[in-house]
């Protein structure tokens, strides 16, 4: 019986570990952190930022914003060309393929070294 009850606790113990989700002031200060070094254009802080939080781009890119626009955009609009080339290298070129960003972009942004960096990934 006892056999029975260590695994039902370690079944517990993994399904919780599954299932957990990090507190939300860790997610907005994680956000907060990704806005700044982007604003910033700290490509190397943006990279530790993510890996020691084990995120991806491609898996925070829709839920996070700054200032109102996705990553992309804020590092258009913040003129962030390091950084801005690593969130393009590290999206799916399906994310880009509707041209929604470079429309953005060449419409408030025209000058922007990121424009052929993004119609490139997105294969436009």
């Amino acid at each position: 019986m006892f056999k029975l009850s260590k695994l039902v606790v370690i079944s517990a113990i993994a399904a919780g570990s599954l299932s957990y989700t990090a507190p939300a002031k860790a997610n907005d200060q994680l956000a907060l952190s990704i806005c700044e070094y982007i604003a910033a254009d700290d490509k190397n802080r943006l990279r530790s930022k993510l890996k020691s939080s084990r995120v991806k781009i491609r898996n925070i890119y829709d839920s996070i914003q700054c200032n109102g626009n996705n990553l992309l955009r804020h590092a258009v609009a913040s003129n962030a060309v390091d950084a801005g080339e690593y969130i393009v290298k590290n999206l799916s070129k399906s994310s880009l393929s509707d041209g929604a960003d470079i429309a953005w972009a060449e419409g408030n942004h025209a000058g922007s070294a990121l424009i052929p960096v993004i119609k490139d990934r997105a294969g436009l």
